[in-house]
This record gives C-alpha cells, sequence and structure tokens, in this order.
C-alpha cells in the first residue's frame, strides 16, 4: 500500500513541489444541543440576537431548533479554524442567559420525541422546504436520533497542487476531471478506512436510557452501567453504530463512488425511487405536508454518507447539479463525534490528524469500490463503533481477517510519511507528533476517548446525564470568561443583523406557491 505513497512523494519532492500538500483549505461544523441549566432540552427558540438560521454564515441550527450549529469559515491553518470556532462560541454564551451546550454527541435531559422541537426557518419557500424536510425525518426515523450532534471536517486539497499531480500522473484529460477523479479516489479510501477514526477519535460509549423512551427493544441489547445509563463495553462511538446515523431503510442503496457522474446518477435515482412504506406516511395531509416526498430519499443530504463531495450551491439549487455543473470543491468528513475533551468539540491534534489522513487517502492507490468491498468497509465500521476496543477484536480485509493493531500500524506508517511533509521546516513537528500519538492509542486501548469516558465515570460515580451537564457547565465559564475581542464581536452581531435583513429579502421575494415551488425545485435537472 505504502510503495504508493512513496513514489508519488518522491516524485513530487523530485520536482520540488512536495510544499504544496500543504496549505489545503480546513473548516469545521459543530452541532451542540442547547440544554437548560438543569440539563433539559431547551424549549426556547433559536436566539434571535444570533440572527437569522435560514441565513447566516456561521451559526445557525441543525435539526432541532435546539440544536446549534456553528461553522467556521476555511482556513489554511487548522490554529486559525480553532481560534474562529472559540470565538464563535463565546459571541453564542453572550446570547443565551442561563443556558448551555451540551459537548457530548450523545444527548441528555431528552423525554421523548415532543420533547424536541423542530428547527424553524421562516415563511420563504426555502425556509419551509427546510422545515418540511425535516418533519419528514422524524416521521421517517424518529426525532431522537436526530438530536445526536457531531463534528464535520471540511477539506480541500491545496488548488496549486492540482495541475502539479496532473503532470505527475501524465494525465492528458481535462484537469477538472482528473480533480473530481482525485477526490473520488480520496471518497474511495476514507470508507475503507473510516474505521480507524472511529476507533481512534470515537467518543460516545455511553448513553442515556432516556434515549430509548418508546424504544425499549432497543435498549435492551445494552448493557446497564448504572440505573439511569446504559452502554456496549467496549463501544467507540455509538454515534457511528445502529442506534446513531445508520439507516437500515438505506441499506438496499448502492451509491457509487467511483466517478462523479456515477455518484450524482445512483444517488439522483434513490431520490426519485418511491419507498412504500413512507408512502403509507402520506406526503401531504390535511393540507399540511408531512415530508417533501415519499421517495426513499427526500432530497441529497438524508443519505448518510461518512464523507460526503461538495460543491458550493447556489440559491435554490440541488447539491447534486451543483456537482455535476461544476465538479468537487470540498470533501464534508462526517465521521467524528464531538470531542468530549476539548471545549470547543475539535481540538488542534485532531484536525491535524485529519488531513494528514485526507491527505494520506490522496496518495496512497485507490481503485474503485465495489459492491462488496463497500459492504465490508460497511461493517467494519460498524463493528469498530460498536466493539472496537474488545480484546482481539479482528476487522475484515478483502475477505480476510486482521488485526486492528497491524493493520492501524500499516496506515500510521503511511500517515506518517506524509506528516512529515506537513510539518515542513517547523521544529516541533505537530504533525508528526500527532501521529505518534495515535500510535500510542493504538497500543493501548484504554488511551482511547471511549475508554477514557468511561473511566472517568467510574472513577466519579457519575451517570452519562451527569457527567456530560458537569462538562458542559465547566466549558460554559471558559466561554463566558472568554476575551472577544471587541472587533469581532461588532463582526458577529453585524453578521446577525444582515442574515434576518437578507432572510425578509427572502421571504418578500417570493412568488410562487409552496407546491409549485417544490415541484420547480425537483424538476431542475
Amino acid at each position: 500500500m505504502n510503495s504508493s505513497i512513496d513514489t508519488r512523494l518522491q516524485r513530487l519532492a523530485q520536482a520540488s513541489q512536495q510544499q504544496l500538500l500543504r496549505h489545503g483549505l480546513k473548516g469545521v461544523e459543530k452541532e451542540s444541543l442547547r440544554l437548560t441549566p438543569g440539563g433539559l432540552i431547551a424549549q426556547t427558540p433559536h436566539p434571535p440576537a444570533l440572527g437569522s438560521a435560514l441565513t447566516h454564515s456561521w451559526i445557525t441550527t441543525d435539526y432541532s431548533e435546539a440544536l446549534t450549529e456553528l461553522i467556521t469559515p476555511p482556513f489554511a491553518d487548522p490554529a486559525d479554524v480553532l481560534r474562529f470556532l472559540g470565538e464563535i462560541h463565546a459571541f453564542v454564551y453572550r446570547h443565551l442567559g442561563e443556558e448551555l451546550l451540551l459537548g457530548t454527541s450523545m444527548p441528555i435531559g431528552l423525554s421523548g420525541d415532543e420533547s424536541i422541537p423542530i428547527a424553524h426557518y421562516g415563511s420563504s419557500n426555502i425556509g419551509r422546504m427546510k422545515q418540511v424536510y425535516r418533519r419528514g425525518l422524524g416521521y421517517r426515523y424518529g426525532r431522537t436520533m436526530q438530536s445526536i450532534a457531531g463534528v464535520h471536517f471540511n477539506y480541500s486539497v491545496n488548488e496549486a497542487l492540482w495541475p502539479v499531480l496532473w503532470e505527475l500522473d501524465g494525465n492528458s484529460g481535462p484537469l477538472r476531471n482528473y480533480i473530481a477523479d482525485a477526490y473520488f479516489g480520496i471518497i474511495r479510501n476514507i470508507h475503507r478506512y473510516a474505521w480507524l477514526l472511529i476507533y481512534l477519535l470515537g467518543n460516545s460509549p455511553v448513553v442515556c436510557k432516556s434515549f430509548f423512551a418508546g424504544r425499549q427493544e432497543l435498549a435492551a441489547v445494552f448493557s446497564e452501567f448504572d440505573r439511569d445509563t446504559l452502554y456496549w463495553p467496549f463501544a467507540t462511538s455509538l454515534r457511528m453504530s445502529d442506534i446513531g446515523y445508520r439507516n437500515n431503510n438505506q441499506a438496499g442503496l448502492d451509491i457509487s463512488f467511483n466517478h462523479l457522474d456515477d455518484y450524482v446518477a445512483s444517488l439522483t435515482e434513490a431520490i426519485n425511487r418511491p419507498y412504500p412504506p413512507y408512502e403509507r406516511i402520506g406526503v401531504k395531509v390535511n393540507g399540511e405536508y408531512r415530508q417533501l416526498n415519499a421517495n426513499i430519499l427526500q432530497i441529497e443530504n438524508e443519505y448518510y454518507s461518512v464523507v460526503r463531495p461538495k460543491q458550493i450551491t447556489r440559491s435554490g439549487e440541488k447539491p447534486t447539479l451543483a456537482l455535476k455543473r461544476r465538479g468537487v470543491h470540498y470533501l464534508e468528513l462526517r465521521v467524528l463525534d464531538l470531542n468530549s475533551f476539548a471545549p470547543a468539540g475539535i481540538s488542534l491534534d485532531e484536525m491535524r490528524f485529519l488531513e494528514t489522513f485526507i491527505l494520506f487517502c490522496l496518495l496512497v492507490d485507490s481503485p474503485f469500490l465495489g459492491s462488496e468491498e463497500k459492504a465490508e468497509s460497511s461493517r467494519n465500521s460498524l463493528t469498530a463503533a460498536c466493539c472496537g476496543r474488545t480484546p482481539g477484536f479482528r476487522l475484515a480485509r478483502a475477505g480476510r481477517e486482521v488485526s486492528v493493531p497491524e493493520w492501524a500500524e500499516e496506515l500510521l506508517d503511511g500517515m506518517a510519511k506524509v506528516a512529515e511533509v506537513l510539518d515542513g521546516d517547523d521544529p516541533s513537528r505537530p504533525y508528526s507528533r500527532g501521529v505518534e500519538r495515535q500510535r500510542a492509542v493504538i497500543d493501548d486501548p484504554d488511551r482511547t476517548p471511549a475508554a477514557r469516558i468511561v473511566a472517568d465515570m467510574r472513577r466519579t460515580g457519575e451517570s452519562f446525564a451527569a457527567y456530560a451537564l458537569r462538562h458542559a457547565q465547566e466549558y460554559a465559564v471558559l466561554w463566558r470568561e472568554y476575551s472577544l475581542e471587541p472587533e469581532r464581536a461588532e463582526a458577529f452581531r453585524l453578521e446577525a443583523e444582515a442574515s434576518w435583513e437578507e432572510q425578509r429579502r427572502i421571504e418578500a421575494a417570493d412568488t410562487l406557491s409552496f407546491d409549485e415551488f417544490l415541484q420547480r425545485y425537483f424538476a431542475q435537472a
């Protein structure tokens, strides 16, 4: 495997272009459930002082009105990403009153689906569409699953690298096609090796019993940690397990990751494929939309994948059409739990490790993914999530069993070579040290974040709800005391005002009925 990395790094070095691996753009989207001071899910609306959730560049909501999402712009330096993310936290906390942001992926403070308010986006057609889509998710999967939070790591390769790789690889086709094929090569390798990120960074081994209100049959497969908490003893990420963002209804989908056109075609087919169980829910019932349509996917975003190719969409444009028209702009890595040990939900070390991982996936060979290998990769991710820390745990690789340490060491060896280039002349070697720290985790599973959470809860005698609430309270103190520069605070205030103005403009400009709007939206080709 690593011989392909050696070859490509050698070619870049001979061309004196290794440094182009650096300076790819990084960004973060971080979700957090808003809580009352007592640890219940907030029933209050998204604070108006934070701006319009429909149009704000950096502060919005995800599924629920209580599920705040913070978004950074892209930066070349991950330290700038973390700084901006911290500034958003500080601004948000200025307008939360006594409420808190939960720092764990698995929720606390729920009392059934009805306790989870669906997000609102105003009266415009696009705002209504976003809400109806979420209403449909509630009917299809229940609202509780949608209250799980995560971190998305966005990454785009340094644009100056593409023509160099294109030439070194002896490619004679259009550069745009080469870039799209290269991004899909990364995507295929992320699917192959996502288990490594789940194992090393998984941060959700326990869950409140209240998560299973009305779904006791799911709770029955867990062990009891205490009277309020369930867990799997060797889990790494319940968020990435069968109880989280895994969807059995989508198991039959065969989305292609081999070419951009194939990906768009297979995803479009799924969006247009009727699904009888969803037809029974109904689309428009007694004059109210329950879902956007009764197909296996309402829109592209409903398809869960550990990574998505992304293109910036224009107003009202379908994501698949944006990809087809303008190619892949960046990748959205969706496999990450909130890091409950990091106040911002992600650490600088994590971001550097993820950058190294993605560039490793670019440089190593990436054969096409057939159905069997896709299924094998999916099973590896699932089993790593539920029981990856089990002594002697083994994964499947081309139909054969392989141990976690054996495969992980091979991957980390390749990543170490990439990290060395990313370090450049930095004497502190932050990227290389990050890879070596993860080797230590492979050598000692008790160092995984998941194992540390379980050990902390045993030491303190806390339930998961108490543990998560304590961390939220500690981080709230930190962000409330954060020294936000007046210029930055003013920039956030102005963005909030501008976002409300933009929402009002969109609402005033609507001329179509909602029915007509949806018809035109889905008719785009």
